[in-house]
């Protein structure tokens, strides 16, 4: 095995991988992740956004050595497994190594139609014959321990660094996505937040895990506040929404038509997936072939999909008690029959699309805090409701980023948003009965 290397990375500057890391950095699983862009399909409206999940996944393992540094010096690693040490830092640098081309995109289709979520593909890339034995040389249950981290699901103390409400994926993550965007809304006051990390026993199970002092608060908001800014202003911003809805559109068709298979999406490349899907997408051919082939050309080109309507959850929230339908974000099937409806109502050839992305989770906020003057509370919905009510502000972050789109293929239209709003709140039962009555959805 070789040594010892050092890296300079435009965020950290100097990051030093240990011979393990490099070892693993250097196999064909982890540098697959070269080419799979961070942001998917945002490099279309930030230009600068062409950093790959390599670059943060380097980034996450530095962290994850601090974050032990800091751990180390405070006492708390004192009773900790000393293999969970050696592990967290693997698990950090391997916690992307499922991702699907273009990142998250793919993981919002139902589903069926994809072989799970990245965390849940991790198990597959772990058990390859090159990271296994390298993993075994760590500790021989290694493997399932970092697939446990990754996962979410391991007893380790540690586990919070790798998942969790303030895991230092989303620390790495939102600074490199915005120095890579060129906006100025992701700055998180990384330092203070990792020098207010330790381990605290849970009141409820008297089980270790990780949470922070109370010194760390406004950190912990300024996380919060990049999150949101970044949410609203790059990654749901209405022209990176419009290409990740025509990829997902696709991929999705070439799916349901034969053109490939699920699995031909895991362990490919962005440029491989956009290669395959444009050689097996015959444009003469009429019907799902000829789409795909559209849709690849119209993302080679960025002739993305235009707005006709927006409207805020908030808005949405605030037009009926009970807030949007949930079909909108829960049964795909019913989303696109209506958006094949939508476009012959709106004369659109090329398509009409949906969006109403959804991450709840990424807002959430489930974490233990050390007062001051001693005790332990846990900030977050099954717990007190915070000093500054955190998780309130948390909720309403998140309602004020999330915005319900329509979008047409190839020509511009507009609707009037009141119309789409009347739309977000038909119930499935109702929009089935309009479908079938041939009712217009938008009247």
């Amino acid at each position: 095995m070789s040594g010892a290397i050092t890296i300079r990375d435009p965020l950290w500057d100097t990051v030093h991988i240990d011979p393990v890391a490099r070892a693993i950095i250097d196999t064909p699983t982890f540098q697959r992740l070269r080419y799979i862009k961070q942001l998917g399909h945002a490099h279309l409206v930030y230009p600068g956004a062409t950093h790959t999940r390599f670059d943060h996944a380097v980034g996450v393992y530095h962290l994850a050595r601090r974050a032990l540094d800091v751990l180390a010096a405070r006492g708390a690693l004192n009773d900790v497994d000393p293999v969970d040490c050696r592990v967290i830092v693997l698990a950090a640098l391997l916690h992307d190594v499922g991702h699907y081309p273009f990142s998250h995109a793919l993981e919002e289709l139902e589903p069926g139609l994809i072989p799970g979520q990245h965390e849940e593909l991790v198990g597959r890339f772990l058990a390859e014959s090159e990271l296994a034995a390298l993993l075994g040389d760590v500790a021989p249950d290694a493997a399932t321990r970092v697939e446990s981290l990754i996962r979410g699901t391991s007893a380790s103390p540690l586990q919070g660094l790798v998942s969790g409400s303030l895991d230092l994926d989303k620390i790495e993550y939102l600074k490199r996505d915005a120095r890579f965007s060129g906006v100025p809304y992701g700055d998180v006051d990384v330092d203070r937040l990792l020098h207010s990390l330790t381990l605290l026993e849970d009141p409820a199970t008297g089980r270790l895990e990780i949470g922070v002092i109370e010194k760390g608060v406004a950190a912990l908001e300024s996380l919060l506040f990049a999150k949101y800014q970044m949410f609203r202003n790059v990654y749901w911003h209405h022209a990176v929404r419009a290409a990740t809805v025509l990829y997902k559109r696709v991929v999705a068709d070439a799916l349901a038509h034969g053109l490939i298979v699920a699995d031909e999406l895991v362990g490919a490349t962005d440029e491989a997936l956009m290669h395959l899907l444009g050689t097996r997408a015959d444009p003469d051919a009429g019907g799902a072939p000829r789409r795909v082939a559209d849709g690849v050309a119209a993302l080679r080109s960025r002739k993305l999909p235009k707005r006709a309507a927006e409207v805020s959850a908030g808005e949405l929230a605030d037009a009926a008690a009970d807030g949007p339908a949930v079909w909108l974000h829960t049964d795909s099937r019913l989303k696109r029959r209506v958006e094949e409806r939508l476009a012959t109502e709106l004369s659109v050839e090329h398509g009409v699309y949906l969006d109403f992305p959804e991450k709840p989770a990424m807002f959430g906020l489930h974490l233990l805090l050390q007062r001051r003057q001693g005790g332990v509370i846990r900030l977050g919905p099954a717990g007190r409701a915070g000093l500054i009510g955190l998780p309130r502000v948390a909720d309403e972050l998140y309602r004020s980023a999330r915005v319900l789109r329509l979008y047409t293929g190839g020509e511009r239209r507009s609707v009037a948003p009141p119309m789409l709003t009347r739309l977000a709140h038909l119930s499935s039962d109702e929009v089935n009965a309009r479908l079938g009555a041939g009712d217009a959805l938008l009247g």
